[in-house]
């Protein structure tokens, strides 16, 4: 007979599955071997779990959140010998629910986005505030939450603590981030009149922001509102010549996501540290082999990484390295390449045709992408 799920108490449904396997093994008593058989995996997963758990509870936020936790399925009259829960935190107040967590979140995390925002609280305040800097070196509240949701914000890793003392600060986090990002664009979907279906976990990813634009002939530069987390490939192929047509082709913009694949595959095996800085220098291209790692298929794809570029050769290599699998801007790319304005898409057009041609080569030019 299995152990059952891995859940423990009354704990909310939002804690986190890591935390409920770490009450389940602290409070609960139960083994690891045991909450492994119920969740299905090995021993081992549920053990590294327990101990990031554990020792995420240097966050002040995180170990009164993970006391709160304990404190509802423990009687206040049971302690356990050696345990850092104090009974002021066995007789605090429930933990929040999901349904006040995301409300919370909603408003809370889209303050701390802006810049300069910081949610600021004691270790003894059951309150806490966002406050945003000011130019003038003075601070702004802009919100206040309840001690408990702030506590749910840390354990979910949405903010993080950036300074300590008799006050301290939490900043918010990529992955709170991508939580807010999400959650406004469940908000959207679920709006009446929404005319196309919403993708929250697709706009997590998306980086909507005003980039200025270079002034062009008599016409002043402007700001358009962009994905700035886009590949640059694809803003080209969006882009017309003079002539009305787009200025990559599809087969181009394939070749040059092919080589962005086979990047992102080389860095899957055990090296995942990989260091493609070498590939920026022409003279070390040739130094990746068959026999770096053991594993085949990312060395299979460090090999036809590195043949490709050895193909481009320097210059060419270099932008599509930069634009392709860095996803470095063209102003960046021209900018530390040392070129000219303007002249990186032009560079970045030809290494894509004679990438377009390796390929066709390679495996003939009806080959797809890897993926």
């Amino acid at each position: 007979m299995t152990a059952g799920p891995c859940k423990t108490g009354p704990a909310p449904s939002w804690v986190p599955l890591p935390v409920h396997r770490y009450l389940s093994h602290v409070e609960g008593g139960r083994s690891l071997r045991a909450l492994a058989q119920g969740a299905g995996c090995h021993a081992s997963t549920v053990l590294r779990q327990v101990r990031r758990t554990e020792a995420r509870r240097d966050d002040p936020l995180v170990d009164s959140a993970l006391a709160r936790l304990a404190a509802l399925h423990r009687s206040p009259s049971v302690t356990k010998k050696g345990h850092p829960m104090t009974a002021a935190f066995r007789k605090a107040p429930g933990a929040a629910d999901e349904t006040t967590i995301q409300t919370e979140a909603r408003r809370v995390l889209r303050r701390l986005n802006e810049t300069g925002a910081f949610l600021a609280i004691a270790r003894d305040m059951e309150r806490a505030v966002v406050l945003r800097r000011q130019a003038d070196g003075g601070s702004a509240r802009v919100a206040v939450l309840d001690r408990a949701v702030a506590e749910a914000f840390a354990l979910k890793d949405w903010i993080a603590c950036a300074s300590r003392g008799k006050v301290l600060t939490y900043e918010i986090t990529p992955a709170g981030r991508a939580a807010l990002k999400r959650m406004l664009a469940e908000q959207r979907g679920a709006a009446p009149g929404f005319a196309e279906a919403a993708a929250p976990f697709g706009d997590q990813h998306r980086e909507i922001g005003l980039k200025k634009l270079r002034a062009t002939g008599d016409a002043p530069a402007e700001r358009v509102r962009m994905n700035l987390a886009e590949s640059p490939l694809a803003a080209l192929a969006r882009r017309k010549d003079k002539d009305g047509r787009p200025f990559l082709a599809p087969e181009l913009v394939a070749a040059g996501e092919r080589l962005r694949e086979d990047f992102e595959v080389a860095q899957m095996g055990p090296r995942i540290t990989q260091n493609w800085d070498r590939f920026l220098t022409g003279g070390e291209r040739g130094a990746m082999g068959s026999g770096d790692g053991p594993a085949r298929g990312p060395a299979a794809a460090r090999e036809r990484v590195a043949a490709a570029l050895r193909d481009l050769g320097p210059g060419l290599g270099d932008v599509a390295l930069r634009c392709c699998c860095f996803l470095e801007g063209l102003e960046t790319a021209e900018q530390r390449m040392g070129w000219s304005a303007r002249s990186g898409k032009i560079v970045l057009r030809i290494a894509l045709q004679r990438l377009k041609r390796h390929y066709e080569r390679q495996q003939g030019g009806g080959a797809d992408l890897i993926g």
